[in-house]
């Protein structure tokens, strides 16, 4: 006979209680760790929730491994997004179904992926900034919130996979200190900047959470009753699962000191609605029971979330829709087709003197030099799987030219100062000089990868995973130097996670950001050197000089940060990006000049493509608010749309622009609305005068007004 939680005609939390009901409160406490425990007696497998899937399903083998998550962000294009994490979920239940067959229920061997990472990429020198969507809450919840989707699917029963919001909340660095840092942020800064974009998630459906590792005004993220009751389940009524980060809970005790004990640590996180620990202090559950610092209900209400979850993932039912797929469908040529498509769309052209495209008929040499030229870890990002194949640089351009004279080499270290040992600061440049000299080009590929950017990196000598400043390692800069300083024209391609100050660099004769581009990126690169496509990213981050003055890394206060309250010129301009075309924005209109508090607006223009060549334009909204009796941004995203237009085409796009664009925040962290004139923006770059200097391209604008409200129509839900 069927019990109650077996019944599929009921609700998964109803079933998930009445499985909970009939555990032991040992049983309960067995499935609050990462590594659930198997209970044979109710039909319950094991099963480890630990699994990522930032860019591609990652560390268990095999997987379309996608650009890393701030090159996707730069396409700025949301169905793109939702495309790709419906591959990843795909990719994801294939690998679950094949390691269930071969009983392996091991970390990463799961459906609960613990992606999106939606934090602000507000310093540049962060490493994990790579993780991100970019600096700009708007983008960051667009992009974050259709990951989301791609993730958990359209079924309307299951979800594919279980997405999860990270780091809950105000976290960015630095490194070095996330186990004892107290992110101190004003609440202004925390509503108008840092918590958007988990908002966003939680309204998408986001079925989980993840806590940051530090502090954010006092509270370790994992225990803070002010963002996980009071925020997360009380004003956003979230209903998932919320996680601690890895080993979060006993930073409480080891490094927070805002506990004594592990039992203490596990009492505080508990008590705040820590469903599960990812790390091993909640072995300390039944202790804290015993000595009353928590209830057993608290235990049972949070076993009932975590078995809600493995519910929707139809872990207790007979079938669901996806329990066919399996490894056929990982890398398969579909999936590559679309990575080699986010790849394209991804890479950012931040400089031409009008080399490329270059012309494969007038090349009979070409010289492709550099430490990331021919290597697959700067494909790949951190929190990756493992490709299939893999198109470097160097391959693509081979490839393109089955009857040029390429020649490599790798030029330097990637950042020590000799490339063989026993050898000498600079031993590889001598080859350089002569295959920079016998080149009528030379694509000089430099960057980092994830064993110098990243996460908590330890035991290399000057990298910890953040940046110490804007630069590339000095052996790359010599690298660089040595090439530019030669009469062969040079198109400069940078792989990094973040902005990078290429000091002489800047003389190329073209600059390509290509993010870690994915398993397809050399191909994408190559296809836009020689003009397969017209290049149409445009850049999340703001890319600073390293001589402009930013705040100091530890300094969590937006002023002078990212392009909305930037003061300084930079060297390259949040959401710009050269294409081989060109194109006008006329004709801005909107349905309503004139709106109430909370009201959208839909925003209409007629978008030309001017060049000779067919392209994407990332048509970007602005607003900026010319009456706010509060600090706002100079001026902030609130709209894109990427359009595709062939030479001498136009098309209207409307927009619509959400009421809550309009809204201001005050020093107390209230969202209101105030009356007043707003200007819009459309155009492909930001409005300011840099920004359109460097495009090249003029802006569309138009005025609108907010007009009186009542007090009642004042604050923001």
């Amino acid at each position: 006979m069927k019990q109650k939680y077996q019944d599929e005609t009921l609700s998964f939390k109803e079933r998930a209680k009445d499985l909970v009901d009939r555990m032991t409160v040992e049983e309960c406490a067995s499935q609050m760790l990462f590594e659930a425990a198997k209970i044979e007696r109710l039909g319950v497998q094991s099963f480890n929730w630990w699994n990522e899937a930032l860019h591609g399903a990652a560390r268990s083998g095999m997987a379309t491994v996608f650009p890393q998550a701030i090159g996707m962000a730069s396409t700025f294009d949301v169905a793109l997004l939702e495309r790709i994490a419906d591959v990843v979920s795909t990719e994801g239940r294939a690998k679950y179904n094949t390691f269930q067959k071969y009983e392996d229920y091991g970390i990463y061997k799961g459906i609960t992926f613990w992606s999106p990472n939606v934090n602000i990429f507000r310093d540049p020198r962060w490493g994990r900034g790579q993780e991100t969507y970019g600096e700009d809450p708007y983008l960051t919840g667009k992009l974050g919130a259709a990951y989301v989707r791609g993730l958990q699917g359209t079924d309307e029963r299951y979800l594919k996979t279980a997405a999860c919001a990270k780091h809950f909340a105000v976290h960015s660095g630095p490194e070095g200190m996330r186990h004892e840092f107290d992110a101190k942020a004003t609440m202004q800064d925390m509503a108008e900047t840092y918590l958007p974009a988990f908002r966003e998630l939680v309204d998408a459906g986001v079925e989980g959470v993840m806590g940051a590792y530090n502090r954010t005004n006092g509270e370790p993220c994992c225990g803070s009753k002010t963002l996980m009751v009071d925020l997360l389940r009380e004003a956003w009524g979230f209903d998932g699962y919320f996680t601690s980060d890895c080993w979060a809970i006993a930073d409480f005790h080891l490094h927070h000191c805002v506990t004594a004990t592990p039992v203490e640590s596990v009492a505080l996180a508990l008590k705040n609605g820590c469903d599960l620990n990812c790390g091993n202090t909640y072995a300390y559950i039944l202790k804290a029971l015993q000595e009353d610092k928590i209830t057993e209900e608290e235990i049972r209400n949070s076993c009932v979330r975590l078995m809600t979850t493995r519910m929707k993932l139809g872990m207790f039912d007979e079938k669901t829709p996806f329990d066919e797929l399996d490894y056929t469908v990982i890398d398969c040529e579909a999936h590559r087709a679309l990575n080699l498509e986010a790849a394209r769309k991804s890479l950012v052209l931040l400089k031409n003197n009008g080399i490329l495209p270059l012309k494969k008929e007038k090349l009979h040499n070409v010289a492709v030099i550099g430490p990331n030229a021919d290597s697959v870890t700067p494909l790949n990002g951190n929190y990756h799987g493992t490709a299939n194949e893999y198109h470097t640089v160097l391959k693509g351009i081979r490839e393109a030219l089955p009857d040029v004279r390429v020649n490599y080499s790798k030029g330097c270290h990637l950042y020590e100062h000799k490339l063989e040992d026993p050898g000498y600061s600079g031993d590889c440049l001598a080859e350089v000089k002569a295959l920079t000299d016998l080149a009528d080009v030379v694509i000089l590929v430099v960057g980092m990868d994830e064993t110098i950017e990243g996460e908590e990196i330890t035991g290399r000598e000057g990298f910890t995973g953040d940046k110490k400043d804007l630069l590339l390692p000095q052996s790359q800069r010599d690298l660089i130097k040595t090439v530019c300083a030669r009469e062969t024209p040079v198109v400069l391609v940078n792989m990094t996670g973040s902005a990078i100050d290429f000091e002489e660099g800047c003389q190329a004769d073209a600059i390509i950001q290509a993010w870690y581009p994915g398993a397809m990126g050399g191909r994408a690169v190559s296809d836009l050197l020689f003009g397969e496509y017209s290049p149409s990213g445009k850049l999340p981050v703001t890319f600073y000089k390293n001589t402009n003055e930013l705040p100091d890394f530890e300094d969590y206060s937006m002023e002078n940060r990212t392009y909305k309250f930037f003061r300084g010129e930079p060297l390259y301009p949040f959401g710009y990006g050269l294409g081989y075309t060109s194109f006008a924005f006329t004709e801005m209109k909107t349905d309503r000049p004139k709106f109430g508090p909370g009201e959208a607006v839909t925003v209409s223009l007629k978008v030309k493509n001017k060049g000779a060549m067919e392209g994407d334009e990332v048509v970007q909204i602005y607003v900026r608010d010319e009456e706010a009796s509060v600090r706002v941004p100079v001026h902030k995203l609130c709209g894109m749309k990427r359009v595709t237009l062939k030479p001498g085409e136009e098309q209207e796009i409307s927009v619509t622009v959400e009421g809550s664009c309009f809204a201001v925040t005050n020093e107390k962290g209230e969202t209101v609305y105030e009356p007043g004139r707003f200007t819009l923006f459309a155009g492909g770059c930001q409005p300011d005068e840099y920004s359109r200097k460097l495009s090249g391209q003029e802006i569309a604008s138009i005025e609108v007004e907010m007009e009186c409200y009542d007090s009642r129509s004042m604050s923001v839900s």
